[in-house]
């Protein structure tokens, strides 16, 4: 009994979610877009649309000229968290095929498109497989093809993490007895898993965060340094990420912050405190080293 009604409390929230999105994204709603999109009757539309009017009669008005259903001029949605970047996240999933048309809430899509993405296809059992690895912490013989040599190494996967064009699989190396990244598109074969003796919090890279602190370059025009930060929610000139120390490497690469010599221009944005993450990452890494040891000692 609890659990059918909340499923039904689920399902109707997810329609009066509906219902705001088409008012606040598109500023119109049909009674036909709730029976289309969620494939219920007519009278069942007609339900959902009266209850959304009963809870939040303030955000909806009729309008007779359109035949549609507008959003008031003060409209507080109640059910939909509302998300400029969920919204451009989604059209970026439908255009790299991540979502289909019909995950999406569009009466008609906006003319979109961008730049080409490179993606890297990986091998759907190889990703079972080391899910597996991960859950159970074990270690997995992968056949790993680096940029100098292809060959079998033995590695305890403990986390996924995304650097912005690849994915990573974080990991327990059981030959170099210490943490590293291993890319995922780069492991072709999977051999046999075994028990492992390590400690994911050992990783100190993984588990400290540390803050970047980015600025515009300072070679720009005073002009130029203001639609800098614009473009990135800078307050007072300043915009604090804060990161995973073995994540730290990959943002300051993809953002070119370690190269000195590029114009103002190009580079726009620098890191206030790159020497700062630098130093924390190689501090961890000897972090991690001394804890390995120490549990060994006791082991």
């Amino acid at each position: 009994m609890g659990e059918s009604a909340d499923r039904r409390s689920w399902t109707l929230n997810r329609r009066l979610e509906f219902v705001e999105w088409k008012l606040f994204w598109e500023g119109r709603l049909n009674r036909n877009d709730l029976e289309e999109m969620f494939n219920i009757s007519t009278p069942q539309a007609s339900v959902d649309l009266r209850h959304y009017r009963d809870v939040a009669g303030e955000n909806i008005e009729y309008n007779a000229t359109e035949k549609s259903y507008l959003p008031t001029k003060d409209m507080r949605p109640r059910f939909l968290r509302v998300s400029a970047n969920r919204i451009l996240l989604q059209l970026r999933a439908f255009l790299t095929g991540a979502l289909q048309r019909e995950d999406l809430w569009y009466r008609d899509l906006p003319a979109v498109d961008m730049a080409p993405d490179i993606v890297r296809h990986v091998d759907a059992d190889l990703l079972r497989a080391i899910l597996i690895a991960i859950r159970s912490r074990q270690a997995v013989d992968v056949r790993y093809q680096s940029l100098t040599s292809s060959r079998w190494r033995a590695i305890a996967p403990h986390a996924l993490a995304f650097d912005g064009y690849r994915w990573h699989l974080r990991a327990w190396c059981c030959e170099r007895s210490d943490f590293r990244d291993f890319v995922l598109t780069r492991i072709d074969e999977l051999g046999v898993m075994r028990p492992v003796d390590y400690d994911p919090e050992d990783d100190v890279e993984w588990t400290t965060k540390v803050t970047l602190k980015l600025c515009p370059h300072a070679g720009l025009s005073e002009e130029q340094k203001q639609a800098i930060q614009r473009d990135y929610s800078m307050v007072d000139g300043c915009r604090d990420i804060e990161v995973r120390l073995s994540m730290a490497y990959y943002f300051i690469m993809r953002m070119n912050l370690d190269l000195k010599d590029l114009p103002p221009a190009r580079a726009q944005i620098a890191l206030q405190n790159l020497e700062e993450v630098q130093a924390a990452i190689q501090e961890a890494k000897i972090a991690s080293k001394e804890r390995v040891e120490a549990r060994l000692s006791r082991a």
